[in-house]
């Protein structure tokens, strides 16, 4: 996973010469949401490679694709003076996204009530890994929804 996320991720300033934007961060959070989704299927019996290591491999790739364009987006028509601020908030976002997402994951996990032991760990691993794809799958909508439109048409820079 560490190694996809990194050879995309190097490569998203060659990426963005040749697609826009949007159509890079939706493409990553597909990817993410696809590896997680797969990722989600596992189960005690899952094979290694099938089931753990090419999930892993879309959810890095997807990984490398989104931070970057994302991070710009948050930022992008910010006046200069502001540029700094903006900054910061979008790695507040960041930070403040990461920790709630891991609370609702815990409590999600926590839920379900199962046997105990390795059985249970597995139902819980997987409730936990399904609520990551629909978090992912939220983060989709509000892409294609609040992201991609606005880049679609010109904004206006104030005065």
């Amino acid at each position: 996973m560490t190694l996809a996320n990194f050879v995309f991720a190097v490569q998203v300033p060659r990426i963005l010469a040749r697609a826009s934007r949007p159509r890079v961060l939706t493409t990553g959070l597909a990817l993410t949401m696809v590896g997680m989704v797969w990722f989600s299927r596992l189960d005690l019996h899952t094979p290694y490679v099938r089931g753990v290591a090419l999930p892993m491999v879309l959810i890095g790739a997807g990984q490398g694709l989104v931070l970057a364009p994302l991070t710009s987006s948050g930022v992008d028509g910010v006046a200069a003076a502001d540029a700094g601020a903006a900054s910061g908030l979008v790695n507040t976002v960041h930070q403040i996204g990461s920790a709630l997402s891991l609370s609702v994951l815990t409590a999600a996990a926590a839920s379900v009530s199962t046997s105990h032991g390795v059985a249970g760990i597995a139902a819980r691993s997987g409730a936990a890994l399904t609520g990551s794809a629909v978090l992912l799958a939220l983060a989709l909508a509000a892409t294609l929804t609040l992201i991609v439109p606005t880049r679609t048409r010109p904004y206006e820079r104030s005065l």
